[in-house]
């Protein structure tokens, strides 16, 4: 029996055992079966965005959704600076993705108008920019901002991935109830300066 301070865990009562074979088996039952034409349409999928396929099976299987957009830190962009470039490895990599939205939040001192300028220097489109929450902001602001941002271009929050570099920006994942968060590293690779 559940009573206040409860943690969640085990019953002690007889059966134990039972109960956690039956959760075990329904919950085998309720993970899809894909057929092997989705998993192909989902590697494919993946590499259009640019993402590997586990990173891309993992986050539809949490959201349920596919992808419409990614959220990019400039920090992810490695821009900490007005006169910054992105590597060209990045680029290459950004201009490669095909049929999802790019969002970028840039980190002060940068302004999202100079972000948008930059990337559009190296042949980058970008579908909106805006400022980046910052240490100061509470919660909930840091919600509105992120959701501003995604209203811009009609993007449902989990449906969009947070490509970022900082603890700071994972904790926009869930201030905003995005899909997920991926590191900079893990999607563009290991940093090379221009």
């Amino acid at each position: 029996m559940n009573g206040i301070g409860h943690n969640g865990g085990p019953t002690l009562e007889p059966g134990s055992t039972w109960r956690t074979h039956c959760w075990r088996a329904a919950r085998a039952a309720l993970l899809p079966k894909l057929p092997l034409e989705v998993v192909r349409l989902h590697v494919r999928r993946a590499a259009e965005i640019g993402l590997d396929y586990k990173t891309y099976a993992g986050v539809r299987a949490t959201t349920g959704h596919d992808l419409v957009a990614f959220l990019f830190s400039t920090n992810a962009l490695r821009l900490l600076r007005e006169t910054d470039r992105m590597a060209a490895a990045d680029v290459t990599k950004l201009a490669g993705v095909r049929q999802i939205g790019r969002l970028v939040a840039a980190q002060p001192p940068l302004r999202p108008a100079g972000v948008v300028q930059i990337l559009a220097g190296q042949g980058i489109a970008v579908d909106a920019a805006a400022r980046a929450p910052g240490l100061a902001e509470s919660w909930s602001e840091t919600r509105g901002q992120i959701l501003s941002l995604l209203g811009e271009v009609r993007a449902p929050a989990d449906r969009v991935l947070l490509i970022g570099e900082t603890a700071l920006e994972r904790d926009w994942v869930g201030a905003a109830r995005l899909a997920g968060f991926v590191p900079a590293v893990q999607y563009f690779g290991a940093a090379v300066h221009p």
